[in-house]
């Protein structure tokens, strides 16, 4: 009796445990389907924004022309050559020092020119003391022939003599004089204020006349050597204004005003010259730089967005509007950028008066909801969480 008592009781613990195996997946699905609906259902994470977060596009002026590239050039270059062949003796200028007017810059050997110099000043001399004697005999032929004591062909003889005297005697001085410049110009001096930009020769060097020796520049007188094709020189005008970059200088703008415009385009390259003039004393100080810039012929409203603002993602751009509460991710077609100001025109995708984020974050979902506070409310925020 006992036997079958303990069996039955062994035989209902194992069919409340069966039981209870059979309901464990149930409630685990119903569990998993739980979570599931949860996190569906779940909003999305409500962002805080304040006033200086966002931007509202508006219309401005955007300046627009032909593109304009060349070089910096100094308008006052001086290209010294030697006048007079002779040996470098001593080079007093190196690249990039200062000169004044007048300084010497490097000189020529001058022994030669100096005996020439001597000797041509002697023939002078020489010829003056002919002269003299030729003018004495020809004032005493004059008063023997008023006496009766001489012809007069003893007379034209003596005036023949004095002519001749006076035509040895200007040439002598004439000698005198070019060597005498020539001796100058074994002294290369500089035309101008400036900087020595080259130098061409060393001590020692053997200068032929017409020899390049050294090049000085003004670096006050820089100017925008450009040059615009052909199609477009038609809108450039004198006095235009023009905004360019110069390479070395980074981002740095550049600010001038056409100057003058070629009457005549390159044969070659179909190229129109045109000089740009700087329109402030911010200027680079080196020559034969690489410069690009637009000159502004026209100028028109247009909608503009800073790049700040703009996504670019390979070759879509977007931004992120902000309108009534709600993020909403925008694609955008720009234009041309603004080389003033930096910002870039809007083509289609926003209008007058739309907000935008000022600097979109990666983390930002389309359809996400935006509270702007203004400063204000944020100041009462942070003052009551102090408080407390």
């Amino acid at each position: 009796m006992l036997r079958k008592t303990l069996l039955a009781i062994a035989i209902a613990s194992a069919l409340v445990a069966c039981g209870k195996s059979a309901k464990a997946p149930e409630n685990a699905g119903a569990s998993a389907s739980a979570s599931a609906t949860a996190a569906k259902d779940q909003p999305k994470v409500t962002l805080q924004m304040s006033a200086e977060d966002t931007l509202t596009i508006t219309s401005d002026a955007l300046a627009s022309g032909p593109v304009i590239t060349g070089s910096i050039q100094p308008e006052r270059r001086a290209d010294l050559r030697a006048e007079v062949g002779a040996i470098v003796i001593q080079v007093l200028k190196e690249n990039g020092e200062t000169v004044k007017k007048g300084d010497v810059l490097l000189r020529l050997d001058d022994t030669s020119i100096r005996d020439s110099l001597t000797s041509a000043e002697e023939a002078t001399r020489a010829a003056e003391q002919s002269l003299a004697q030729a003018q004495r005999m020809y004032e005493r032929q004059k008063t023997l022939l008023a006496s009766g004591m001489v012809s007069t062909t003893a007379l034209e003889d003596a005036e023949v003599r004095r002519n001749n005297a006076q035509s040895d005697l200007a040439a002598a001085r004439s000698r005198s004089v070019a060597a005498r410049q020539q001796l100058t110009r074994t002294l290369v001096r500089a035309p101008f204020d400036g900087i020595v930009s080259e130098r061409k020769v060393s001590n020692g060097d053997t200068a032929q006349v017409g020899k390049e020796l050294i090049k000085v520049i003004d670096p006050s007188s820089m100017r925008f050597e450009g040059t615009v094709s052909a199609d477009k020189v038609g809108v450039v005008k004198v006095g235009q204004p023009v905004l360019f970059r110069v390479n070395g200088y980074g981002e740095q703008p550049f600010n001038g005003k056409v100057k003058r415009v070629d009457p005549a385009a390159n044969a070659i390259t179909r190229q129109v010259e045109v000089l740009v003039e700087f329109a402030d004393n911010n200027r680079p100080g080196v020559a034969g730089l690489y410069a690009e810039g637009r000159v502004e012929a026209q100028s028109a409203n247009s909608l503009m967005i800073p790049p700040s603002a703009l996504v670019q993602a390979g070759d879509s751009n977007y931004v992120w509007r902000v309108n009534n509460g709600t993020l909403a991710k925008v694609p955008l077609t720009i234009g041309t950028r603004d080389e003033r100001s930096g910002r870039w025109q809007v083509l289609s995708g926003l209008k007058a008066g739309d907000m935008v984020v000022r600097v979109p974050a990666s983390g930002f979902k389309d359809g996400q909801k935006v509270v702007l506070s203004t400063p204000k409310a944020v100041a009462s925020a942070s003052t009551q969480t102090s408080g407390k």
